[in-house]
């Protein structure tokens, strides 16, 4: 595995772990931007805490690395609905900005984090 593989999972594994903590621990924070169709929203927000716990934890085990990578690019296209319906439905979350300044950027990203773990998942290489 490359450097900047490793590099990468050292990165993105603590940063998804603790964004997964902070959706058990602040869970009703999330609540505003699940979309009403989405049924049960308590238990879809700590579900998604627990995939991010797990895939970030995941990218730090060698042996788990490729599902977690896998998982993890799973989640960010699962997730996508829910940073949609924020963004165009003008859904205010306290301590977020409103503006397109950040919807359109964090929109934009989500599919470079889809990339991004297939790469650390070791599902992406070079041919």
């Amino acid at each position: 595995m490359s450097r900047a593989r490793v590099i990468a999972c050292w990165i993105l594994g603590p940063a998804y772990a603790a964004f997964g903590v902070l959706h058990l621990v602040e869970t009703p924070a999330f609540l505003p931007i699940m979309p009403p169709w989405v049924p049960y929203p308590v238990l879809a927000v700590q579900l998604t805490g627990l995939a991010e716990i797990a895939g970030g934890l995941g990218l730090l085990i060698p042996g788990l690395r490729r599902w977690a990578g896998l998982g993890l690019a799973l989640y960010a296209v699962g997730v996508f609905p829910a940073n949609l319906h924020h963004a165009f439905n003008g859904v205010h979350v306290p301590g977020l900005p409103d503006s397109w300044w950040y919807h359109a950027p964090r929109l934009a990203f989500q599919p470079v984090l889809v990339v991004l773990a297939l790469w650390v998942g070791g599902w992406l290489k070079r041919r």
